[in-house]
């Protein structure tokens, strides 16, 4: 069993491999959304049936069935109280830094990412050992300006209220339909491949 072999059954399932580490003598291996997600999703089942929770029911079927076929088990950011770390996890990995406004970005998909579940292997396999440094140190750090009602601060932390507030404004509709502007003034983000009907499904499970 190697990393590459995971990550290209999970690609061909429509997901991203966003990090892996070792802990307590397992391998954790971070899935989201990447480019291909939305092309698998759409024409699921679950996108397909109308019913509640299409993107968790999708993410349970998918991430079970690549524990399944390496032995493994997995956890999903929904599953709680208690929840998994999903956030330390991710953190340790090497894989994911905090931004500007305080929200994770990664390399591959920037702002946009969207954790959809975690492989936990039994044993430890070979990580990659390099160690990738953040993208914003190469940054000008856009998406600290973007948001209309400086809603996002990693100093002063997210403003609920304002944000949401926003959200419901006329003005708001941008954000609704086409994904929180903060987010889309990451560089980075437009290599999540991100449709304006993905984002605003992402939109609509944030704030119904």
């Amino acid at each position: 069993m190697t990393l590459d072999a995971i990550q290209t059954a999970a690609a061909n399932a429509g997901l991203l491999t966003m990090g892996a580490l070792h802990e307590d003598d397992t391998t954790i291996v971070l899935f989201g959304t990447g480019p291909d997600f939305w092309a698998a999703f759409s024409v699921s089942p679950e996108y397909l049936d109308g019913k509640k929770h299409p993107v968790d029911r999708w993410s349970k079927r998918v991430v079970g069935d690549l524990a399944q076929t390496f032995d493994g088990t997995c956890q999903f950011p929904s599953d709680g109280p208690p929840y998994p770390p999903f956030i330390r996890w991710a953190l340790d990995s090497g894989q994911f830094f905090q931004s500007p406004v305080g929200m994770m970005v990664h390399p591959e998909v920037g702002l946009m990412i969207s954790l959809r579940g975690a492989l936990i292997l039994p044993t430890e396999i070979p990580l990659p050992q390099q160690v990738i440094p953040s993208p914003c140190l190469t940054c000008e750090a856009s998406c600290a300006t973007a948001c209309p009602v400086d809603a996002l601060s990693a100093e002063i932390g997210y403003n609920i209220s304002a944000c949401h507030a926003f959200l419901d404004s006329e003005e708001g509709v941008q954000c609704m339909s086409s994904g929180c502007i903060a987010r889309r003034a990451c560089p980075h983000s437009a290599k999540a491949g991100r449709t304006g009907a993905q984002s605003a499904l992402h939109m609509r499970s944030f704030h119904p």
